[in-house]
C-alpha cells in the first residue's frame, strides 16, 4: 500500500460520530480496543477515502494538546443526489444548517451538523467544477 494521510476527529462520543458517518457510506475497518469495549478509536472507510474518531483525550494523552471549543471541523462529503441526502438526514434528526445551494463552483452543497456540532459539506458527485 501507498502512502496514505487521513483526517482524525476528536469526540466526546466517538460511536455517535462514527455512527454518524456511516449513515454516509463509511464502513469501519479498525477498532481500538478490539474486545468490543467502548471505543476510544475507530477507523472508517469509504472507497479510498479514510478518516478517523478518537477521544478528545487523546490529543491530551499523546501530546499534550489540548482539543479547542467546537466546531473542531468540517468535513467535505460527496453523496448521489444532495438533495434527496439531506431529505433523508433531515428525516433522521440530523440538523440541516443550510439547505442545498449551487455553488459559484460548479458544486451543489449543502451543510449539516454531525451529533458534535462539528460542520459537514455534503456535495452532489454530480456536478463537476468547471
Amino acid at each position: 500500500m501507498g502512502l496514505r494521510a487521513f483526517p482524525v476527529l476528536y469526540a466526546k462520543d466517538v460511536e455517535s460520530i462514527a455512527a454518524f458517518y456511516a449513515r454516509l457510506g463509511f464502513e469501519e475497518f479498525f477498532r481500538l480496543p478490539a474486545d468490543g469495549g467502548a471505543a476510544g478509536y475507530v477507523a472508517l472507510r469509504r472507497g479510498d477515502a479514510e478518516m478517523a474518531v478518537t477521544t478528545e483525550e487523546t490529543p491530551r494523552a499523546l501530546w499534550g494538546v489540548e482539543p479547542g471549543a467546537g466546531p473542531r471541523h468540517e468535513m467535505f462529503v460527496y453523496v448521489e443526489g444532495v438533495d434527496e441526502e439531506v431529505d433523508r438526514l433531515r428525516a433522521a434528526g440530523v440538523p440541516v444548517l443550510r439547505d442545498p445551494q449551487d455553488m459559484f463552483w460548479g458544486e451543489r452543497v449543502a451543510v449539516v451538523a454531525d451529533p458534535e456540532g462539528n460542520l459537514v459539506s455534503l456535495a452532489d458527485a454530480r456536478r463537476s467544477a468547471p
